[in-house]
């Protein structure tokens, strides 16, 4: 039998200060203000997501005593009501939730309404142009904002009562409006495609609360969806069906018949597509969420029809002298290209598709630089692109002509359609894209469909670097298509092979240990638990590497981590780094979201594309700095890596992560002058061989492993995961498409 929980005693507070929140679970310690506790604050624990400081709170728990922290209450429940003293008002209006009044502001209205502030802001707002430096245009603002909260806040006492937690109900709100709590109650399983952050799990646990049934065909086909979604997020294009089956039941908990039977549904209603592909020696029925299928039909069509375009924008290069040429270059560069890269650079200006790969100083900068530097003799039109604005810039400085990130090149608009396309192409001779490893399958899509019958298209990429993030393995892909032409540099120039970087790269891609003695920049710092490597590799980055190498801890040092959570992962590292690099201190404006606290000079990444953001979007891995916190405006400030200072409400933080250290997946296409590599035997399924190959590439001038040795041997000794899930490289291949370059099937496009 279920005891039931007795009775609790209710507190009524205000919130003054969250101390600690867990995101995942809302479980908060926090401390508040009572009318009896004076200046004396109390420590309460419990689920607290989504109150804001300064709200008055009337807290359900019980009094408990902790051993170490002494009297507590534990709250099992909350509801936010409306202060009802001066102080409690004034500090409510303060706290930052009505978006216009800050602190001061708070407290000029107040002492112009006293007791009735709150009453005259809901019923007659015009008057607070009563309030000394409040106008009609700010008095407007100040007025929608509370209906807005007013309503949000309505939508929230629903939202809570299915488990909701505040920060999700302001996003419902945003997305539906007044219609947010009929779109919950009847198709909550909706909510996970159209909400950021929302996912099935969430909508499922609101629709049962709705009471949607278990085996409701609505909720096994969402879940069908959400599968297909997770692996599209591990980086597949496709799920075979007994695999798909498989997983959704063990999500779903329901039997595999109607999952099958649900799978059929879905497919003949077009919601998912249905396909034989050839993998391995072995025909899979394959099953793809539609953008994925749409994407890879397009984009091999969209190669095939580029490969064999009748028109050649370069064919001045079909007739070249290419000893001359040659000649000519070395007196341009004042080098010699070898063997692969001449026969790179010949390749990329004969052929309209090709690809050029191979790993650190094997001269593809020297040879991306040599391509340019030819067709630009010839009055062409050049256009350089990568995924990251960090490898832009770089792109840049080693072609000394101007490049830019694909996002920006195709100018995506809001929804993620590009302003250039095959309708409206870019105009260009050359295209090369740099740090091609990274072009998932949907952006490298949309990518070819921009370029021109008759363009040469370049890619430029270490294949033997983690895949991209998203979908797909583009790069591979190609390189594995008989038909695409291609040059894998291999020689390893002589400066290249003075430097450690360099050197312990080669040695882990080919599965042997790194050189540990002698190296002037790399090294290893052993630890053999997750708490001491942690210790030790804040110590590092924050005091060792800036006394010894002169290095700006937060602009030139970036701790890559093999995964996020752990106590040697980048969540708690972001907290630890933090606190050494930019402490709170008195007068510095923060702002707390969730378990974050984000203060002027903190390093952040954005964690989603949002076409809305900036002048042409901000894309999922940019990183930026805060410059600016402005509690009135509910405003923070980020200057990017971009060179673009960008504005997020106090309710969009969530875009946003520290980016002290990041995971080595989100480190793809960028470059730092030092990298510091924390490897824990806790991260033992992440150890990987191209995992830590990537990291290794990304330094520029120094490589620190903090960490155990054993850690180390098993990263090098593993090959890592196998092939994802794709077909690009078979329909890329004779006979997939009946002719060359055949247009893709109705909504391909």
């Amino acid at each position: 039998m279920v005891q039931e929980r007795p009775p609790g005693s209710v507190l009524e507070a205000v919130l003054e200060r969250v101390t600690f929140q867990s995101e995942e679970t809302g479980y908060t310690i926090a401390r508040v203000a009572t009318e009896r506790s004076g200046s004396e604050l109390l420590t309460v624990v419990g689920p607290l997501l989504g109150a804001q400081v300064g709200e008055s709170l009337r807290l359900t728990g019980r009094w408990t005593s902790h051993p170490r922290y002494g009297k507590q209450f534990e709250v099992w429940s909350y509801a936010t009501v409306l202060p009802a003293t001066i102080q409690g008002i004034q500090r409510y209006l303060g706290s930052g939730l009505i978006k216009g009044i800050g602190p001061k502001m708070a407290e000029r209205i107040v002492d112009h309404f006293g007791l009735d502030t709150l009453e005259v802001i809901e019923e007659s707002p015009q008057r607070l142009v009563e309030v000394p430096g409040l106008g009609p245009k700010r008095t407007k603002l100040i007025a929608a904002a509370w209906e807005e909260q007013k309503v949000i806040k309505e939508v929230m006492i629903f939202l809570q009562g299915v488990g909701v937690s505040t920060s999700i109900a302001v996003r419902i709100f945003k997305q539906y409006g007044d219609q947010s709590v009929e779109v919950v109650r009847a198709q909550p399983y909706r909510l996970a495609d159209d909400v950021w952050g929302i996912g099935f799990k969430t909508a499922d646990t609101i629709a049962q609360a709705v009471g949607i049934p278990h085996d409701s065909p609505e909720r096994v086909k969402a879940g069908l969806r959400y599968t297909l979604s997770q692996a599209a997020d591990d980086g597949h294009c496709y799920l075979p069906a007994p695999n798909l089956i498989g997983d959704a039941v063990k999500i779903l908990d329901v039997p595999a018949e109607l999952v099958a039977a649900c799978l059929e549904e879905s497919a003949a209603a077009e919601e998912v597509v249905r396909e034989e592909v050839p993998a391995g020696d072995n025909v899979v029925p394959a099953v793809y969420l539609v953008p994925f299928h749409r994407a890879e039909l397009s984009l091999a069509s969209g190669l095939l029809s580029l490969l064999h375009a009748g028109h050649d924008r370069l064919k001045v290069f079909a007739d070249v002298d290419w000893d001359k040429a040659e000649r000519w270059l070395h007196g341009q560069t004042g080098a010699d290209l070898a063997a692969e890269q001449r026969q790179a650079v010949r390749l990329a200006l004969t052929q309209k598709v090709s690809v050029l790969t191979g790993g650190p100083g094997c001269g593809k900068s020297f040879t991306v630089r040599s391509i340019v530097t030819l067709a630009r003799a010839k009055r062409a039109k050049v256009i350089l692109a990568a995924p990251t604005g960090r490898a832009a810039k770089r792109l840049s400085e080693l072609t000394g002509h101007e490049a830019t990130t694909v996002h920006r090149l195709l100018q995506l608009r809001p929804g993620g359609d590009a302003t250039f396309d095959r309708d409206n192409p870019l105009d260009a001779d050359l295209v090369v894209v740099d740090e091609a490893s990274m072009l998932d399958l949907l952006l490298a899509n949309k990518l070819v469909k921009a370029v021109a019958p008759g363009t040469h298209l370049l890619f430029v990429g270490d294949v033997d670097q983690l895949p991209s993030v998203g979908a797909g393995e583009v790069l591979k892909d190609l390189l594995a298509a008989d038909d695409i032409p291609r040059v894998r540099l291999t020689q390893i120039f002589r400066q290249a092979q003075e430097s450690g970087v360099v050197v312990n790269a080669h040695r882990v891609n080919t599965g042997l240990p790194p050189v540990l003695e002698g190296m002037k920049d790399f090294f290893l710092f052993p630890a053999e638990e997750a708490e001491e490597i942690a210790e030790l590799t804040v110590d590092v980055v924050a005091r060792r590497i800036p006394r010894k190498f002169g290095l700006n801890p937060r602009r030139d040092v970036q701790v890559l981590a093999p995964m996020h959570r752990g106590a040697a992962g980048a969540g708690a590292l972001n907290l630890a780094l933090q606190e050494a690099l930019t402490p709170a201190r008195d007068g510095l404006p923060e702002r707390r979201y969730g378990g974050r606290v984000f203060r002027p000079g903190d390093k952040v990444t954005q964690l989603r594309n949002n076409y809305d953001k900036g002048a042409a979007g901000v894309f999922n891995g940019t990183v930026g700095v805060v410059t600016d916190i402005r509690p009135d405006d509910h405003k923070l400030t980020v200057l990017t890596d971009e060179d673009e200072s960008v504005d997020y409400a106090f309710d969009e933080l969530d875009e946003l992560a520290h980016a002290y250290a990041v995971s080595i997946h989100r480190s793809q296409g960028s470059e730092y002058p030092c990298v510091v590599i924390p490897l824990s035997t806790s991260a033992w399924m992440m150890l990987q061989r191209n995992l830590l190959y990537t990291a290794i590439t990304r330094a520029k001038r120094l490589v620190v492993i903090v960490g155990s040795r054993r850690a180390l041997a098993q990263a090098v000794r593993t090959r890592g995961a196998g092939r994802r899930h794709t077909s690009l490289t078979f329909r890329l291949s004779p006979g997939a498409f009946p002719a060359a370059g055949r247009a893709p099937r109705p909504g391909a496009r």
